[in-house]
Protein backbone atom coordinates (compact mmCIF):
# COMPACT_ATOMS: atom_id res chain seq x y z
CA UNK A 1 0.00 0.00 0.00
CA UNK A 2 1.54 3.10 -1.00
CA UNK A 3 2.52 5.92 1.32
CA UNK A 4 -0.20 8.36 -0.15
CA UNK A 5 -2.72 6.07 0.28
CA UNK A 6 -2.13 4.60 3.82
CA UNK A 7 -2.55 8.48 5.24
CA UNK A 8 -5.69 9.28 3.32
CA UNK A 9 -7.25 6.12 5.35
CA UNK A 10 -5.72 7.12 8.06
CA UNK A 11 -7.63 10.52 8.07
CA UNK A 12 -10.49 9.32 6.85
CA UNK A 13 -11.52 6.51 9.03
CA UNK A 14 -11.78 7.34 12.38
CA UNK A 15 -15.01 5.57 14.65
CA UNK A 16 -14.35 1.43 15.43
CA UNK A 17 -17.36 1.23 13.07
CA UNK A 18 -15.50 2.81 9.82
CA UNK A 19 -12.11 0.55 10.42
CA UNK A 20 -15.01 -2.92 10.82
CA UNK A 21 -16.87 -2.02 7.86
CA UNK A 22 -14.07 -0.96 5.90
CA UNK A 23 -11.97 -4.19 7.16
CA UNK A 24 -14.87 -6.31 5.80
CA UNK A 25 -15.27 -4.58 2.42
CA UNK A 26 -11.48 -5.40 2.61
CA UNK A 27 -11.85 -8.95 3.34
CA UNK A 28 -14.81 -9.83 0.54
CA UNK A 29 -12.58 -7.88 -2.04
CA UNK A 30 -9.91 -10.20 -1.25
CA UNK A 31 -11.92 -13.05 -0.74
CA UNK A 32 -10.14 -13.94 2.45
CA UNK A 33 -11.26 -16.96 3.88
CA UNK A 34 -13.45 -17.48 7.11
CA UNK A 35 -13.45 -20.45 9.52
CA UNK A 36 -10.84 -19.82 12.30
CA UNK A 37 -13.33 -18.67 14.96
CA UNK A 38 -15.77 -16.31 12.56
CA UNK A 39 -17.78 -16.75 9.00
CA UNK A 40 -18.50 -13.55 7.97
CA UNK A 41 -16.14 -10.34 6.66
CA UNK A 42 -17.27 -8.11 9.68
CA UNK A 43 -17.46 -10.37 12.40
CA UNK A 44 -13.32 -11.06 11.43
CA UNK A 45 -12.69 -7.60 11.25
CA UNK A 46 -14.65 -6.89 14.77
CA UNK A 47 -12.24 -9.36 16.13
CA UNK A 48 -9.46 -7.14 15.21
CA UNK A 49 -11.01 -4.35 16.32
CA UNK A 50 -11.77 -4.98 19.57
CA UNK A 51 -8.07 -6.28 20.28
CA UNK A 52 -6.80 -2.66 18.92
CA UNK A 53 -9.27 -1.15 21.18
CA UNK A 54 -8.30 -3.40 24.10
CA UNK A 55 -11.87 -3.39 25.60
CA UNK A 56 -13.77 -6.59 26.38
CA UNK A 57 -16.64 -8.38 23.64
CA UNK A 58 -19.18 -7.41 26.13
CA UNK A 59 -18.98 -3.52 24.92
CA UNK A 60 -18.71 -4.18 21.48
CA UNK A 61 -22.44 -2.42 21.08
CA UNK A 62 -21.58 0.87 22.62
CA UNK A 63 -18.44 1.41 21.36
CA UNK A 64 -18.75 1.23 17.46
CA UNK A 65 -18.93 4.91 17.49
CA UNK A 66 -16.08 5.72 19.34
CA UNK A 67 -13.39 7.23 17.81
CA UNK A 68 -9.69 5.68 17.40
CA UNK A 69 -6.43 7.57 18.24
CA UNK A 70 -4.03 7.93 15.97
CA UNK A 71 -1.87 5.05 16.91
CA UNK A 72 -5.00 2.61 17.18
CA UNK A 73 -5.47 3.32 13.58
CA UNK A 74 -2.42 2.65 12.66
CA UNK A 75 -2.61 -0.67 14.62
CA UNK A 76 -6.13 -1.50 13.11
CA UNK A 77 -4.91 -0.81 9.28
CA UNK A 78 -1.65 -2.87 9.30
CA UNK A 79 -3.60 -5.91 11.17
CA UNK A 80 -6.42 -5.62 8.16
CA UNK A 81 -3.19 -5.21 5.48
CA UNK A 82 -1.57 -8.27 7.21
CA UNK A 83 -4.86 -10.37 7.41
CA UNK A 84 -5.07 -9.84 3.50
CA UNK A 85 -1.58 -10.19 2.50
CA UNK A 86 -0.82 -13.04 4.43
CA UNK A 87 -3.68 -14.93 5.19
CA UNK A 88 -3.08 -15.65 8.54
CA UNK A 89 -6.16 -16.18 10.67
CA UNK A 90 -7.00 -13.56 13.06
CA UNK A 91 -6.59 -14.78 16.30
CA UNK A 92 -2.41 -15.54 15.18
CA UNK A 93 -2.23 -12.05 14.33
CA UNK A 94 -3.83 -10.84 17.83
CA UNK A 95 -2.43 -13.97 19.50
CA UNK A 96 -5.98 -14.74 21.31
CA UNK A 97 -8.48 -16.93 20.66
CA UNK A 98 -11.66 -17.52 22.58
CA UNK A 99 -13.69 -21.09 23.11
CA UNK A 100 -16.81 -21.31 25.52
CA UNK A 101 -16.49 -17.48 26.24
CA UNK A 102 -13.66 -17.33 27.61
CA UNK A 103 -9.94 -16.01 26.21
CA UNK A 104 -6.95 -18.33 25.03
CA UNK A 105 -3.38 -17.27 24.05
CA UNK A 106 -2.71 -19.15 21.14
CA UNK A 107 0.26 -19.45 18.36
CA UNK A 108 1.20 -21.10 15.17
CA UNK A 109 2.04 -24.34 17.67
CA UNK A 110 -1.78 -24.78 18.14
CA UNK A 111 -4.89 -24.87 16.21
CA UNK A 112 -7.37 -22.21 16.45
CA UNK A 113 -10.11 -22.58 18.96
CA UNK A 114 -13.37 -23.65 17.19
CA UNK A 115 -14.59 -26.78 18.10
CA UNK A 116 -18.20 -27.47 18.28
CA UNK A 117 -17.78 -29.83 21.78
CA UNK A 118 -17.52 -26.39 22.93
CA UNK A 119 -21.28 -26.65 22.94
CA UNK A 120 -21.06 -29.77 24.59
CA UNK A 121 -19.50 -27.94 27.16
CA UNK A 122 -21.66 -25.42 28.11
CA UNK A 123 -24.59 -28.13 28.48
CA UNK A 124 -22.12 -30.25 30.75
CA UNK A 125 -22.10 -33.06 28.42
CA UNK A 126 -25.63 -33.91 28.89
CA UNK A 127 -27.63 -36.31 28.80
CA UNK A 128 -24.95 -38.76 28.17
CA UNK A 129 -22.28 -38.07 31.28
CA UNK A 130 -24.71 -39.67 34.08
CA UNK A 131 -22.57 -38.16 37.24
CA UNK A 132 -19.86 -35.09 37.34
CA UNK A 133 -16.90 -36.12 36.38
CA UNK A 134 -13.63 -36.35 38.78
CA UNK A 135 -10.94 -36.92 36.38
CA UNK A 136 -11.20 -35.50 33.20
CA UNK A 137 -8.42 -35.86 29.54
CA UNK A 138 -8.34 -33.01 27.22
CA UNK A 139 -6.47 -35.52 24.56
CA UNK A 140 -4.51 -33.80 21.86
CA UNK A 141 -4.95 -30.65 23.69
CA UNK A 142 -3.32 -27.75 21.37
CA UNK A 143 -3.94 -24.76 23.57
CA UNK A 144 -5.60 -26.19 26.39
CA UNK A 145 -9.10 -24.72 25.47
CA UNK A 146 -11.28 -27.38 25.39
CA UNK A 147 -9.73 -28.68 29.29
CA UNK A 148 -9.72 -24.94 30.63
CA UNK A 149 -13.45 -25.36 29.50
CA UNK A 150 -14.21 -28.15 31.30
CA UNK A 151 -12.15 -27.01 34.36
CA UNK A 152 -14.77 -23.93 34.53
CA UNK A 153 -18.37 -26.42 33.91
CA UNK A 154 -16.88 -29.04 36.06
CA UNK A 155 -15.18 -26.68 38.80
CA UNK A 156 -14.70 -29.70 41.27
CA UNK A 157 -12.93 -31.82 38.42
CA UNK A 158 -8.76 -32.45 38.17
CA UNK A 159 -8.28 -32.02 34.52
CA UNK A 160 -4.82 -33.72 32.39
CA UNK A 161 -4.09 -31.99 28.88
CA UNK A 162 -2.15 -33.73 26.69
CA UNK A 163 -0.25 -33.41 23.32
CA UNK A 164 2.46 -35.28 21.64
CA UNK A 165 3.93 -31.58 21.09
CA UNK A 166 6.25 -29.28 23.37
CA UNK A 167 5.61 -26.73 21.47
CA UNK A 168 1.81 -26.90 22.26
CA UNK A 169 2.39 -27.84 25.45
CA UNK A 170 4.37 -24.57 26.40
CA UNK A 171 0.95 -22.53 24.96
CA UNK A 172 -1.22 -24.57 27.21
CA UNK A 173 0.61 -24.14 30.04
CA UNK A 174 0.61 -20.54 29.53
CA UNK A 175 -3.72 -20.89 29.38
CA UNK A 176 -3.37 -22.76 32.73
CA UNK A 177 -1.67 -20.03 34.20
CA UNK A 178 -3.99 -17.25 32.96
CA UNK A 179 -7.00 -18.89 34.03
CA UNK A 180 -4.86 -19.93 37.42
CA UNK A 181 -5.80 -23.21 37.45
CA UNK A 182 -2.75 -24.77 38.20
CA UNK A 183 -3.75 -26.23 41.09
CA UNK A 184 -5.72 -28.87 39.54
CA UNK A 185 -5.31 -28.71 35.56
CA UNK A 186 -1.62 -29.91 34.74
CA UNK A 187 -0.33 -30.20 30.84
CA UNK A 188 1.11 -33.97 30.09
CA UNK A 189 3.50 -34.53 27.16
CA UNK A 190 2.18 -37.63 25.12
CA UNK A 191 1.46 -39.76 22.08
CA UNK A 192 -2.19 -40.74 22.89
CA UNK A 193 -1.85 -42.87 25.84
CA UNK A 194 1.93 -43.49 26.20
CA UNK A 195 2.59 -41.50 29.66
CA UNK A 196 -0.80 -42.15 30.84
CA UNK A 197 -0.42 -45.47 31.82
CA UNK A 198 -2.69 -46.67 33.99
CA UNK A 199 -4.80 -43.77 34.47
CA UNK A 200 -8.73 -43.83 34.16
CA UNK A 201 -10.93 -40.83 33.45
CA UNK A 202 -14.58 -40.30 34.01
CA UNK A 203 -14.75 -38.00 30.66
CA UNK A 204 -12.24 -37.88 27.42
CA UNK A 205 -12.53 -35.14 25.48
CA UNK A 206 -10.32 -34.82 22.06
CA UNK A 207 -10.01 -32.81 19.21
CA UNK A 208 -7.75 -34.85 17.41
CA UNK A 209 -6.06 -34.55 13.30
CA UNK A 210 -8.68 -35.93 11.69
CA UNK A 211 -8.12 -34.43 8.43
CA UNK A 212 -7.97 -36.72 5.35
CA UNK A 213 -5.06 -36.03 3.06
CA UNK A 214 -7.57 -34.81 -0.26
CA UNK A 215 -8.76 -31.63 2.25
CA UNK A 216 -5.72 -30.87 3.21
CA UNK A 217 -4.36 -30.39 -0.37
CA UNK A 218 -7.42 -28.66 -1.00
CA UNK A 219 -7.35 -26.12 2.14
CA UNK A 220 -7.20 -22.82 2.11
CA UNK A 221 -4.14 -20.74 2.65
CA UNK A 222 -5.30 -19.92 6.16
CA UNK A 223 -5.29 -23.59 7.37
CA UNK A 224 -1.38 -23.81 6.30
CA UNK A 225 -0.77 -21.55 9.42
CA UNK A 226 -1.72 -24.12 11.72
CA UNK A 227 0.36 -27.08 12.97
CA UNK A 228 -0.23 -30.03 10.28
CA UNK A 229 0.28 -32.52 13.24
CA UNK A 230 -3.17 -31.51 14.50
CA UNK A 231 -4.84 -31.38 11.25
CA UNK A 232 -3.79 -34.26 8.95
CA UNK A 233 -4.51 -38.11 9.62
CA UNK A 234 -3.55 -39.99 7.03
CA UNK A 235 -5.56 -40.99 3.98
CA UNK A 236 -8.93 -41.26 5.09
CA UNK A 237 -8.64 -39.29 8.08
CA UNK A 238 -8.38 -41.76 10.76
CA UNK A 239 -5.06 -42.70 11.59
CA UNK A 240 -5.53 -41.67 14.72
CA UNK A 241 -8.93 -42.57 15.19
CA UNK A 242 -8.37 -46.22 14.66
CA UNK A 243 -5.62 -46.02 17.79
CA UNK A 244 -7.91 -44.44 20.55
CA UNK A 245 -10.62 -46.45 19.89
CA UNK A 246 -8.59 -49.30 20.43
CA UNK A 247 -6.95 -48.05 22.98
CA UNK A 248 -9.61 -45.63 25.05
CA UNK A 249 -11.58 -48.36 27.34
CA UNK A 250 -8.57 -48.83 28.75
CA UNK A 251 -8.04 -45.37 30.65
CA UNK A 252 -12.01 -44.86 31.03
CA UNK A 253 -13.80 -45.28 34.60
CA UNK A 254 -17.22 -47.92 34.41
CA UNK A 255 -19.38 -45.14 33.79
CA UNK A 256 -16.68 -43.33 31.48
CA UNK A 257 -17.44 -41.42 28.23
CA UNK A 258 -15.12 -40.84 25.70
CA UNK A 259 -15.86 -37.66 23.05
CA UNK A 260 -14.09 -37.41 19.91
CA UNK A 261 -13.97 -35.05 16.67
CA UNK A 262 -13.44 -36.40 13.91
CA UNK A 263 -15.04 -33.71 11.38
CA UNK A 264 -15.74 -34.76 7.60
CA UNK A 265 -13.94 -38.07 8.33
CA UNK A 266 -17.64 -39.27 9.97
CA UNK A 267 -18.82 -40.97 6.89
CA UNK A 268 -15.49 -42.69 6.65
CA UNK A 269 -15.73 -43.71 9.90
CA UNK A 270 -19.20 -45.23 9.95
CA UNK A 271 -18.41 -47.03 6.85
CA UNK A 272 -15.44 -48.75 7.87
CA UNK A 273 -17.01 -49.38 11.83
CA UNK A 274 -20.99 -50.35 10.54
CA UNK A 275 -21.14 -52.31 13.67
CA UNK A 276 -20.20 -49.48 16.20
CA UNK A 277 -23.02 -47.42 18.10
CA UNK A 278 -21.88 -44.02 17.37
CA UNK A 279 -24.13 -41.46 18.79
CA UNK A 280 -23.90 -37.85 16.62
CA UNK A 281 -25.06 -34.80 19.11
CA UNK A 282 -26.66 -32.67 16.82
CA UNK A 283 -25.37 -29.07 17.47
CA UNK A 284 -27.56 -25.86 17.16
CA UNK A 285 -24.27 -23.19 16.54
CA UNK A 286 -23.26 -25.28 13.59
CA UNK A 287 -20.42 -27.67 13.30
CA UNK A 288 -20.74 -31.62 12.59
CA UNK A 289 -18.88 -34.96 13.22
CA UNK A 290 -18.66 -35.52 16.95
CA UNK A 291 -18.85 -39.18 18.47
CA UNK A 292 -19.71 -40.20 22.24
CA UNK A 293 -19.10 -43.64 23.14
CA UNK A 294 -19.32 -44.86 26.67
CA UNK A 295 -16.56 -47.55 28.05
CA UNK A 296 -19.53 -50.09 28.17
CA UNK A 297 -19.60 -49.23 24.24
CA UNK A 298 -15.98 -49.32 23.48
CA UNK A 299 -16.34 -52.61 25.73
CA UNK A 300 -18.78 -54.51 23.84
CA UNK A 301 -16.95 -53.30 20.49
CA UNK A 302 -13.02 -53.74 21.47
CA UNK A 303 -12.66 -57.55 19.64
CA UNK A 304 -14.47 -55.87 16.73
CA UNK A 305 -12.30 -53.25 16.25
CA UNK A 306 -9.21 -54.78 17.11
CA UNK A 307 -10.18 -57.33 13.90
CA UNK A 308 -10.86 -54.65 12.09
CA UNK A 309 -7.48 -52.88 12.87
CA UNK A 310 -4.93 -55.30 12.69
Amino acid sequence: MVIERREAILEELITVKDWVRWGATRFTQEQVFFGHGTDNAWDEALQLLMHVTSLPWDLVSTILDTRLTHDERKQALNFIQDRIDTRKPAAYLTGTGWFCGLPFTVNEHVLVPRSPIAELIDQQFEPWLRLPPERILDLCTGSGCIGIACAYAFPEAWIDLSDISAEALDVAWQNIHQHELDGRVQAIESDLFEHLKNQRYDLIVTNPPYVDAEDIADMPEEFHWEPQIALASGHDGLDFTRRLLKEAHDHLTEEGLLVCEVGNSWPALEALLPEVPFIWPEFSRGGHGVFILSRHQLQQCYDHLSAEFN
